[in-house]
């Protein structure tokens, strides 16, 4: 796959699900911006990528390298199907979709990472927040 630059748009919506794992094309394009050429912006993989890692029992490298040496998302949907705690992805799913920001233990420092969360009450799921946090950085 080809290198992203991730200081000029965002990676794909947190809600973007891939072989029926949420987070999965965001997480894709978070390790494109990190191949050779790439630019990961304000974005990195700890956090909600390294959460979805883990629930699947792949590493950030061993993922890294198969997005680099993919041609598409087929492809690493199909390598992940065959190293991939795949029973993991409908857990880890459901969790995503419905985290919110009251399950947070340290409030002030979501905040702090997220200061939307100060302009926008209203968002209550954390997938929300990521793409309003998107839509704040790269207004269209």
């Amino acid at each position: 796959m080809e290198p992203l630059d991730l200081s000029k748009a965002p990676p794909r919506s947190p809600k973007a699900e891939l072989d029926g794992l949420v987070m999965l094309p965001r997480t894709i394009d978070k390790l494109r911006a990190t191949l050779p050429g790439g630019n990961p912006g304000p974005y990195r993989i700890p956090g909600f990528s390294q959460r979805m890692l883990d629930a699947i029992g792949v590493t950030e490298d061993e993922l890294r390298q198969v997005v680099a040496d993919a041609r598409d998302d087929e492809d690493v949907a199909t390598w992940l199907r065959a190293h991939a705690n795949t029973a993991g992805y409908a857990e880890y799913s459901t969790m995503i979709r419905n985290r919110s920001v009251d399950d947070v233990k340290d409030r002030a420092d979501l905040i702090k990472r997220y200061p939307i969360l100060e302009r926008r009450p209203d968002l209550y799921y954390l997938a929300d927040m990521l793409e309003a946090d998107d839509a704040e950085m790269f207004p269209s």
